[in-house]
């Protein structure tokens, strides 16, 4: 038989739960056997917005791939950036 959880003490602010957190494993405070796989569907990555130069004959044509594939060409270069990263 599996001994129970220790109880988690209360804390007074965040900031001191998250130091008590820092320094210890949550596994003798949660029964792990339990748990479920949360989904969060709304979830968006962080983005932030830069700028990029770019010759404009080289930005007219993926315009023209984008426009082909029915996708965004800011989406498009995303998706390029991505494949070049992951390769």
């Amino acid at each position: 038989m599996k001994p129970m959880a220790r109880r988690i003490p209360p804390h007074a602010s965040e900031a001191a739960e998250r130091r008590f957190w820092e320094g210890r494993d949550s596994t003798p405070y949660v029964d792990w056997s339990k748990a479920e796989r949360a989904a969060l569907p709304n979830l968006k990555p962080t983005t932030r917005s830069i700028s990029l130069r770019m010759p404009l004959r080289m930005l007219e044509r993926i315009k023209v791939e984008a426009n082909a594939r029915d996708v965004p060409y800011q989406s498009l270069i995303k998706i390029w950036l991505e494949e070049k990263l992951s390769a």
